[in-house]
């Protein structure tokens, strides 16, 4: 079931307007600056059988309350969010088959297990094993006190973006990972409502994405 779905490096099928709000004219990014857009900006490709969203309005605390109207676009198709903030530890993804919520995870060490429902994905298990302990280095003077989760939630970020989309951000690539400065999104500027979305999402150092995968037989 979870065999990689890479991205690739052709130019994806993208035009220069929005279907909602006004929009100006789209600029290409690579995927590795386009999952985490400014403010008021999105950006977006489509391939053939795939689809992507980078946009700071899918980073919520509890993955399952994506808004349903992405939700029902997944019909016959396999729906992931991934979303990650580092200044606070924190990271989120949810996996949709068909329309029906299979995974959902959100957590940070501050604020603990936010949303877990769902079986752990094959990538998940060492680190709910404690296979993959947190490795944290004390500030100098200080003592080393236990990290508040079993794992740091930015290893498994990694993991969960890698087997979903088949590249990492930070850390060592593997051979076969997908080079993600190789995938132009483009990014058209649109009017925006003003939200009130996940307070991980307020400043800078993290990513949000949605993506629309072809169900595997």
């Amino acid at each position: 079931m979870w065999g990689r779905r890479t991205l690739t490096g052709r130019s994806p099928r993208c035009g220069g307007s929005t279907r909602a709000g006004r929009s100006s004219s789209a600029r290409a990014r690579t995927s590795g600056d386009g999952v985490y857009p400014p403010e008021g900006t999105v950006c977006a490709a489509s391939w053939l059988g795939v689809e992507v969203i980078g946009d700071q309005e899918v980073m919520i605390d509890a993955p399952s309350q994506l808004p349903e109207h992405l939700v029902e676009a997944s019909a016959d198709r396999r729906l992931v969010l991934h979303a990650m903030h580092s200044v606070v530890d924190w990271l989120a993804f949810a996996v949709w088959e068909d329309g029906r919520l299979v995974r959902s995870l959100s957590l940070s060490p501050d604020s603990g297990i936010t949303e877990n429902i769902g079986e752990p994905l094959p990538f998940e298990l060492p680190y709910w094993a404690g296979d993959r302990p947190a490795d944290i280095i004390p500030w100098p003077g200080e003592e080393e006190e236990p990290y508040a989760l079993p794992f740091h939630p930015l290893d498994l970020d990694e993991d969960a973006l890698r087997a979903f989309c088949g590249f990492i951000q930070e850390g060592r690539p593997e051979p076969d990972d997908v080079d993600a400065d190789a995938i132009e999104l483009y990014r058209p500027t649109r009017a925006r409502s003003r939200r009130a979305g996940s307070g991980a999402a307020q400043s800078c150092g993290g990513y949000g994405s949605v993506a629309l995968l072809p169900t595997e037989p």
